[in-house]
């Protein structure tokens, strides 16, 4: 099928801003655009962006990669679309977005959903007669760190009441875009999970539940009808093959969020088979043949855009943000101390100052919380920072140490999956960005004690999932295929020599969040 002619348009839409990547059904990358878009930070826990920035640098990546590559727009078959996860988009009935989008950051949601899992009697904060419902019907709960797109709608519920009357639909990121394409409001099964809204226990077929709606207290009719993620939503909508330069012939694919796109361009799919990714925020996670929740570490198992699959959700949240912070906010940031510009290569350049220091960098920590944690502990006030800082320590300590202290966390998540899944990985397949790092890629191994493969074009990973579910929505490829599609560039062992060091730096890593979670607290209430 590779020769069929016929190439996915594949928009994969992060924090960062959408990459636009041409794809052939097989997952195999022919060309990608990156454009950034602006994340706006408010100083009472909002964070947002504006969904017709996003759609305009959606029409310019599309038009760029169009231009740079050798692919006609007649042979675009399909779009495909992935998204950053847990975001609210409330749009009218005209699709006309009313403010701006609530992106996956955003803890102003938190009161409310405290109030509505509440109860007399209570198991980690929540009521014991909520629990109950809402892990029998969905595998998991609102999470109490408010973000989860059920608490950005509650939120506007109590602060903007005329634009939630206003509302005709909230949609996940994925889905407006989808909207913009096609000109249908739908979600997707996978995509909706995050509302905690829906009867997930039939994989087969997802439904709104009349009673978690009660027990949230919010109106099915503000929320978009459900199809599976490898359905085929519509033919693109003249306006939008207008602005890309594309045929109404092409097709729109339901498609499916970061996570899980991230799953299928991975390359594993099977059930068990692990992957790690590094992008913005961190993951592990893997398919499973079951419907399982821990409370104690926010961990669950949920649809898969795999029909009748599901895997396991998690997500620790800072990754690479952990060097854009440094790179942003010490080493370059805009201000009257700026001599130079920000080299074009700096990451590389970050990792080869990193690459001198030793393993453990001189007993330097650095904690990713950053804006707060999720998994394997759910707390929005914990904070990060560099801990047993010394006066010979230097920026390349600062580099590594935050290399490491991404790597640590993920150890601490790596724990709590293995758990939940009653087994060791024998390896993890490493994408996002992270992944075109050697040396972050050795870091990992040695702290995780596993073997780390590397994949073929790391960081479009999210964007070949994408392909790839448009590519069997089309009937080009199959699932099963999918292991032997994605190709390993390079495997990193643990190094022995290293154990005894990361082993006493994850131990201090443990204690530093819980002789201090009562400090965060404190300071961060």
């Amino acid at each position: 099928m590779e020769n069929a002619g016929k190439y996915i348009l594949a928009i994969d839409l992060g924090t960062s801003g959408p990459k636009v990547v041409l794809a052939t059904p097989m997952g195999r990358i022919v060309g990608a655009s990156v454009t950034e878009t602006p994340v706006i930070f408010l100083p009472d826990g909002g964070v947002e962006q504006d969904p017709e920035a996003w759609w305009q640098a959606v029409v310019q990546g599309t038009r760029q990669v169009l231009a740079e590559t050798a692919v006609s727009p007649q042979q675009i078959a399909a779009i495909s679309c992935t998204a950053q996860w847990s975001g609210t988009v409330a749009v009218d009935a005209a699709g006309k977005p009313l403010m701006n989008a609530i992106i996956w950051m955003d803890t102003r949601g938190e009161p409310y959903v405290k109030q509505i899992t509440d109860g007399l009697i209570r198991v980690s904060g929540y009521g014991v007669h909520k629990i109950v419902p809402w892990l029998r019907l969905t595998g998991g709960m609102p999470t109490h760190a408010g973000k989860d797109p059920i608490a950005h709608i509650l939120y506007i519920q109590d602060k903007h009441p005329d634009i939630f009357a206003a509302t005709h639909k909230f949609l996940e990121p994925k889905d407006y875009l989808n909207l913009r394409l096609a000109g249908r409001f739908a979600a997707s099964y996978d995509s909706i999970i995050l509302h905690w809204l829906t009867d997930n226990r039939d994989i087969n077929r997802i439904t709104y539940s009349d009673k978690l709606l009660r027990m949230a207290g919010l109106p099915r009719e503000k929320f978009p009808d459900l199809r599976p993620a490898v359905d085929i939503l519509g033919p693109l909508h003249p306006a939008a093959a207008a602005d890309l330069g594309l045929s109404t012939d092409v097709q729109v694919v339901m498609g499916t969020p970061d996570l899980h796109s991230a799953a299928l361009g991975s390359g594993a799919v099977q059930d068990y088979a692990g992957h790690i990714y590094i992008g913005t925020s961190c993951w592990i996670t893997c398919h499973v043949p079951f419907k399982k929740t821990d409370i104690f570490t926010n961990i669950a198992s949920l649809p898969s855009p795999i029909p009748g699959r599901y895997f396991v959700a998690d997500e620790q949240e800072v990754g690479g943000a952990a060097l854009a912070f440094l790179q942003k906010n010490l080493f370059f940031a805009q201000d009257a101390l700026l001599q130079t510009a920000v080299p074009p290569n700096i990451y590389p350049l970050m990792d080869e100052i990193a690459a001198g220091v030793p393993a453990g960098s001189d007993g330097l920590i650095f904690t990713p919380w950053l804006v707060g944690e999720r998994t394997p502990v759910e707390d929005h006030l914990v904070r990060g920072g560099f801990y047993n800082l010394q006066l010979q320590h230097t920026r390349a300590h600062l580099v590594r140490a935050a290399l490491e202290g991404v790597a640590l966390n993920a150890r601490w998540l790596l724990g709590a999956v293995e758990r939940f899944v009653k087994r060791p990985f024998p390896h993890l397949n490493f994408i996002g960005g992270g992944a075109q790092s050697a040396l972050w890629s050795q870091i990992l191994a040695d702290v995780l004690n596993r073997p780390i493969r590397q994949m073929v074009d790391p960081i479009q990973a999210n964007a070949r999932g994408a392909a790839i579910l448009a590519g069997v929505a089309l009937g080009y490829t199959t699932f099963d295929a999918v292991a032997e599609q994605v190709a390993v560039t390079q495997e990193y062992q643990p190094n022995p020599a290293n154990r005894a060091i990361y082993n006493e730096m994850y131990a201090a890593f443990r204690d530093i969040y819980k002789r201090n979670r009562s400090i965060y607290a404190r300071l961060n209430t």
